[in-house]
C-alpha cells in the first residue's frame, strides 16, 4: 500500500521503524521543524525526522502539515493512506477529507483520548491499556475505531517500559490494519474520557494524596519528566523512585531517620527510592540522604 507518514516523538520513531520494514513503507515522511533541546537549547531535529533520515526516507518539516505546499506534495504523492502517529500538531480540512488518515493511539479508546494516555493510565491505577488505530477525523481522538489490542500495566510499570511495549505493538498493528483495512466502528461516547496535558502541577507530589496514588504519579512520569518534591526551604527534589509504605510520618512532612526518605502522606508514607537533586546526578535516596545529613 502506498503509504506517507506523520510523526514527532520517540514514540512515533519506532512506529515508524516498523511501517518501512513493512511492504507499506511510506514514500514521505513529515513531522514537526526542528526545536530548542537540552540545556543548552540548540535547534535538534525531532527523533522522527532523525529516523527517516536513518532509513533512506523522504522527510519534509512544514510548519504546518494543512499550508497548501504541503496539501499539494500529499496530492501529488497520492497515497492510498497516511498514518499519523504523535504528530504534534492538528491536522484540519481539506486534508481530513481528501485521504485516508490513519492515526495510532497509545490506549484503548475510548479511554484516555489526548495528549498523555500512557500516563493518565498508569496514575489512574488502570490493570491495563493498548493501542487503537483509528480514522483520524476532526474531533479529538474521537474517530471510528478500526483496531485495538490490548497490553497489560504491570505493578512496577514505568511510562519508559509501557511505552517500549506499546511502540512496538502499535507497530505492529498498524502493519496489520494496513494489510487488511479492516471495517472501522463509531466510539462509544459514554466510556469517553480524556488525558490532559501534563503540567508542573501534575509533577509534584502532593502529600494529602494517597501514598499508593503518589508512587503511580513517580512512575508514571519517570524517565522522561520527572515527579517531585517541595522540601522544607522550598527547594525541588526530583523522584524517580518511590515506594509507598502502610505508614509513615505526619502528612506533608519528610522524615530523614530511616535509611531513605520518607514522605508522610494522606495514608501511608511515600519512600523516596531514587532522587534527582537540582543541577546534579540521579542518586539513591540513602545516598541523598547521608549527604542531607
Amino acid at each position: 500500500m502506498r503509504t506517507a507518514f506523520l510523526g514527532t516523538s520517540e514514540f512515533a520513531a519506532a512506529v515508524l521503524r516498523r511501517l518501512a520494514a513493512s511492504p507499506h513503507r511510506p514514500e514521505l515522511v513529515i513531522t514537526r521543524p526542528d526545536s530548542p533541546r537540552g540545556r543548552g537549547q540548540r535547534l535538534a531535529a525531532p527523533p522522527v525526522a532523525e529516523a527517516a533520515r536513518e532509513l533512506g526516507l523522504p522527510v519534509e518539516q512544514p510548519a504546518s502539515v494543512n499550508d497548501e505546499p504541503s496539501r499539494a506534495r500529499l496530492a501529488e504523492l497520492a497515497p492510498d493512506a497516511i498514518c499519523v502517529c504523535a504528530y504534534g500538531g492538528l491536522i484540519k480540512e481539506p486534508l481530513l477529507s481528501d485521504h485516508l488518515i490513519l492515526g495510532v493511539h497509545p490506549s484503548l479508546l475510548p479511554r484516555w483520548r489526548g495528549a498523555a494516555p500512557i500516563e493518565r493510565a498508569i496514575i489512574a491505577g488502570d490493570q491495563r491499556t493498548g493501542i487503537s488505530i483509528m480514522r483520524v477525523t476532526a474531533g479529538l481522538d474521537s474517530g471510528p475505531v478500526c483496531a485495538q489490542a490490548a497490553e497489560p500495566i504491570r505493578p512496577d510499570d514505568t511510562y519508559g517500559t509501557l511505552a517500549e511495549r506499546l511502540r512496538q505493538l502499535g507497530g505492529e498493528l498498524l502493519v496489520r490494519t494496513l494489510d487488511s483495512l479492516p471495517p472501522c466502528d463509531t466510539q462509544d461516547e459514554s466510556g469517553a474520557s480524556y488525558a490532559d496535558k501534563l503540567t508542573a502541577e501534575d509533577r509534584m507530589l502532593d502529600p494529602d494524596r494517597p501514598a499508593a496514588e503518589l508512587e503511580r504519579v513517580v512512575r508514571a512520569l519517570t524517565p522522561h519528566i520527572g515527579a517531585r518534591v517541595r522540601l522544607e526551604h522550598g527547594e525541588l527534589l526530583g523522584v524517580t523512585a518511590a515506594r509507598a509504605l502502610p505508614s509513615g510520618p505526619p502528612a506533608g512532612q519528610l522524615s530523614l531517620e530511616g535509611p531513605a526518605p520518607v514522605l508522610g502522606c494522606a495514608g501511608g508514607g511515600l519512600e523516596l527510592l531514587t532522587v534527582k537533586p537540582a543541577g546534579r546526578r540521579e542518586m539513591s535516596g540513602e545516598a541523598w540522604l547521608r549527604g542531607h545529613r
